[in-house]
């Protein structure tokens, strides 16, 4: 076993977790907005979102094979998998951030003229990023270690050590996909707290 071997998994195993987080943005972000104001909608949303969350992400990854056009043995199940597990901490962070802001506050700046579009992007929205980006760091953590099991089904990453490891009965190998995921897992979580700090202060 090679540091480069390590080094590979580590960079696909990164690669995974980033488009998957991305994805969860890119639709958590329209999403929230509109449930802000529809609360039979959010409910519904939200507690759709929450079963998904309960499934476990073996049994998940085993549901979306058999799937014509999204399922499949690969990288591709794996990033919709990891992408459906991403997205309850941050649509529901997005939700809280944007409806906690306070209502003057948007009344001051429908009573300057703003649009209602103006309002989302320069006073809600910002206002709403600390909350957004602690759902963000929470899923990205999340998905670091539930991107570990996605070698199951041929997604690579990390966990092809873990599961080499586990069939050879080896903790020299089954070490060398853990400990690599538990470090990018701390490190991310200690580099997403410090901005959420930073934004959360200047905010």
């Amino acid at each position: 076993m090679l540091a480069s071997e390590i080094l590979s998994a580590l960079l696909e195993h990164l690669w995974l977790v980033s488009i998957s987080v991305g994805a969860a943005i890119a639709i958590s972000a329209p999403v929230a907005v509109v449930l802000t104001g529809r609360a039979h909608l959010r409910r519904w949303t939200l507690g759709v979102v929450n079963v998904i969350q309960t499934i476990p992400s073996l049994a998940l990854f085993g549901f979306l094979i058999p799937i014509p056009f999204i399922g499949g043995v690969g990288k591709r199940t794996t990033i919709i998998a990891l992408t459906l597990y991403a997205l309850l901490p941050i649509l529901r962070n997005a939700v809280v951030g944007i409806m906690g802001v306070d209502a003057g506050v948007r009344e001051s700046a429908l009573a300057m003229g703003m649009t209602r579009t103006q309002i989302l992007m320069k006073v809600e929205l910002p206002l709403a990023f600390p909350t957004i980006l602690a759902g963000v760091r929470i899923a990205t953590v999340a998905t670091i270690g539930t991107a570990t099991i996605a070698a199951a089904i041929g997604g690579g990453g990390l966990g092809t050590f873990v599961f080499r490891g586990i069939a050879m009965a080896d903790s020299k190998v089954i070490l060398a996909g853990a400990i690599p995921a538990a470090v990018m897992a701390i490190a991310a979580d200690e580099v997403l707290g410090w901005f959420e700090r930073r934004v959360s202060f200047l905010s």
